[in-house]
């Protein structure tokens, strides 16, 4: 039986909610701590820490909103990608200021596969049966 079985397009439960808001939570206050870093690799950490941070946290969030989808975590993690991917293209979608670096896209894709990765490693974890997306 794959996690595609166990899933069957239920709503989630308290844990898979739980652990999805947890982990939002966690790539916000990553994304405000990051100025604050001031180790060997500030200049990394300050220019791709908030991308990495943001597409972290945000993959949770789709997470928990494409739980009912035939495939949710790749859903999410789709969405979430091109959600932060044309932020950079458009320059924060014309709204926000944004200052384009290339390296941003790969940032953005890192962060999103640390979620999933993440996301893989903890569903197993979680007390009820409901709670393992594809």
């Amino acid at each position: 039986r794959g996690l595609g079985d166990v899933y069957k397009r239920q709503a989630p439960g308290r844990a898979f909610t739980i652990r999805n808001v947890i982990m939002a939570l966690l790539g916000g206050a990553i994304l405000v701590l990051v100025p604050a870093y001031d180790g060997s690799l500030a200049d990394v950490v300050g220019a791709y820490g908030g991308n990495m941070a943001v597409s972290f946290a945000l993959y949770f969030a789709a997470l928990s909103a494409t739980a009912k989808q035939r495939r949710p975590r790749l859903l999410a993690a789709v969405l979430t990608l091109l959600a932060v991917e044309l932020f950079e293209a458009t320059d924060g979608f014309g709204v926000m200021a944004n200052t384009f670096d290339p390296m941003d896209f790969v940032a953005n894709a890192v962060g999103v596969g640390l979620a999933v990765i993440v996301d893989v490693v903890t569903t197993p974890f979680l007390s009820d049966g409901r709670s393992a997306p594809t």
